[in-house]
């Protein structure tokens, strides 16, 4: 591909680490990667890097709202070789929330596998510069053979554009900004969203104030966990999107919302009757295509995140369709350059399938690069 011209000249930096191997993330996904490296016989500094933006240990965990507790997160997969148990000592799960918990299972973990991630440094941009990638993170640069890309979506939050959301007079706030429901109260809040965390948001928030939900597809609750089949067929829709090339899709379409105690409580209060999604955004609410009408204190967007690949863009791996074409055994491979693997982008999106994809890219990207 050669030089890209987004990429500063080679002489403005000059402290560059050469490796095989740049990790740039060290969420779930991104340890995962780590670990397996190890297990493969690479050594952290020479073999890898691991480069993360967050200040500590914990990838997005540590920045998700105070009331989300073990007892309410929708789950926390062990990562390989050591279990997530390991790092609790006896607490009740009611007490302990996810934003302390996790992170500090992470840290435990980089410290176990000594991954030596280095932090915080924010890459900005990845350029090839055949056989190598250049990456620049702030003061750094590291030069690398291949790449594993695990940024997740926590620093991309989408909210879609509706006319007249620059009028409206109230608060906007995405999940990502979301802290306590109490904020909130003596105002009338309005939810926009059908995944896990808007039922999550509108439950607490419907505790201490009035609320409407709004979605755009009608929503589908399950009484139980979804077994096996459901969970292949929701990984297995993704996964038929990125190899051909378009952008990853929900797979609560697939698995539907699983309707919690705490969630028929919601149902029973009325909480859960949902309209469907307006036509535009007016000073003091929403309005529908119907002329109905709707005064609201705060629109909070749980629109979901999109695959944070900005710093990637002089790559080049962008489609026409908008998503950027995978093979490889679990779909984490780029098709257009096999020295690239995506960890955390569609059928790698959750925790579990994180782990897997890890195993996975490792292993293929060591063939590629020819190592061991």
């Amino acid at each position: 591909m050669g030089r890209c011209d987004r990429c500063p000249r080679a002489d403005v930096l000059t402290t560059v680490i050469e490796t095989d191997v740049a990790v740039i993330g060290a969420g779930q996904a991104g340890l995962s990667a780590g670990y397996h490296l190890r297990r493969a016989g690479l050594a952290a500094g020479s073999g890898f890097v691991m480069l993360d933006r967050s200040p500590d240990p914990g990838g997005a965990w540590q920045f998700r709202w105070p009331s989300l507790t073990l007892s309410t997160v929708n789950g926390v997969n062990d990562l390989p070789g050591m279990e997530f148990a390991d790092t609790l000592t006896g607490e009740n799960p009611d007490d302990v929330t996810a934003a302390e918990a996790v992170p500090r299972y992470y840290q435990a973990y980089e410290e176990k596998f000594d991954l030596q991630v280095r932090r915080p440094v924010t890459v900005t941009v990845v350029c090839d510069r055949e056989p190598r990638f250049r990456v620049e993170a702030d003061e750094l640069v590291v030069s690398a053979r291949g790449l594993i890309n695990a940024t997740g979506t926590w620093e991309k939050p989408f909210i879609p554009s509706y006319p007249g959301a620059e009028t409206f007079g109230g608060r906007q706030l995405h999940t990502k900004d979301y802290r306590t429901a109490d904020e909130f109260a003596g105002k009338h809040v309005v939810v926009v969203g059908g995944g896990i965390s808007a039922v999550q948001l509108l439950d607490e928030i419907s505790l201490v104030t009035s609320t409407t939900w709004v979605t755009r597809r009608k929503p589908e609750f399950r009484d139980g966990s979804f077994g096996p089949d459901a969970g292949r067929a929701a990984v297995a829709m993704v996964e038929e999107r990125v190899r051909a090339g378009l952008p990853p899709g929900s797979v609560v379409s697939v698995t539907g919302l699983l309707l919690t105690e705490r969630l028929k409580a919601a149902r029973d209060r009325g909480a859960l009757e949902r309209l469907p999604m307006f036509s535009e955004i007016v000073p003091d609410g929403l309005r529908w295509a119907d002329g109905t009408s709707l005064r609201a204190d705060v629109i909070l967007w749980a629109t979901g995140f999109r695959s944070a690949l900005d710093h990637l863009a002089p790559l080049r791996l962008r489609g026409h369709g908008g998503g950027i074409v995978m093979d490889g055994r679990l779909a984490t491979r780029v098709a257009s350059d096999h020295r690239v693997h995506l960890l955390g982008y569609g059928p790698s999106a959750s925790t579990i399938g994180a782990n897997r994809a890890g195993r996975a890219a490792v292993a293929e990207l060591m063939t590629t690069l020819d190592i061991g």
